[in-house]
């Protein structure tokens, strides 16, 4: 299954729900060269937004919520967003605590609760706009984190790229959403930070004593 903003940066998507809130965070005008920001205008984020829910509808077995965004609601999703990326980087970096900036970012919502025809206990997003979206988000980030899957969504380590990835590696040692592009372009960038560090260090050449 192909969701449509993680697909614009040929990224495998996370399993089943996780793949929404992977999506949301691959809205941004990340990778290289830059894409757009899908969360930029109500139209754009609209089209993405009801492909997004289709797509977590067909992942989920449950029917999309229906939702209309305002520009109002585009701000807010992109400071959600914001909020959430800052979560996985600070999650994928080892950190024991998020940052009591990024905390301060992320919404407190409500929730339906349900049991449904199989006798399964059910959550589902609640409010209108982009609190219904938060709401789905935050449903799916706890149900990862009890599967243990939220520890592989990543942000890559590329500041030209941020794309957020899933981390199949076995020991989800992954901090690049693709090694051959990112890893060696951070290294070879790396490497001649050094050579200049290097070379300011030994200072110019001294001249020969007449």
């Amino acid at each position: 299954m192909t969701w449509p903003a993680t697909e614009r940066y040929a990224l495998e998507p996370a399993p089943g729900g996780l793949a929404f809130v992977q999506d949301l965070l691959n809205t941004s005008p990340a990778g290289r060269p830059r894409h757009a920001d899908w969360l930029d205008d109500p139209t754009t984020a609209q089209t993405w937004l009801s492909e997004a829910l289709a797509r977590w509808s067909a992942a989920s077995g449950r029917p999309a919520p229906a939702v209309d965004l305002t520009d109002r609601d585009c701000e807010a999703l992109r400071d959600l967003r914001w909020a959430l990326r800052g979560l996985v980087s600070d999650q994928s970096d080892g950190a024991e605590a998020v940052s009591a900036q990024v905390l301060a970012a992320l919404p407190t919502l409500s929730v339906s609760m349900r049991v449904d025809e199989r006798g399964t206990v059910v959550a589902e997003p609640s409010g209108t706009g982009w609190r219904r979206v938060a709401s789905l988000v935050l449903i799916e980030c706890l149900q990862a984190q009890q599967t243990d899957q939220w520890r592989r969504l990543k942000i890559c380590r590329n500041e030209r790229c941020q794309c957020a990835f899933y981390d199949r590696s076995r020991n989800n040692s992954g901090v690049w959403h693709d090694v051959r592009l990112c890893g060696n372009a951070a290294n070879l960038r790396a490497y001649r930070a050094r050579k200049r560090e290097q070379a300011a260090g030994a200072g110019p050449p001294s001249r020969p004593s007449a």
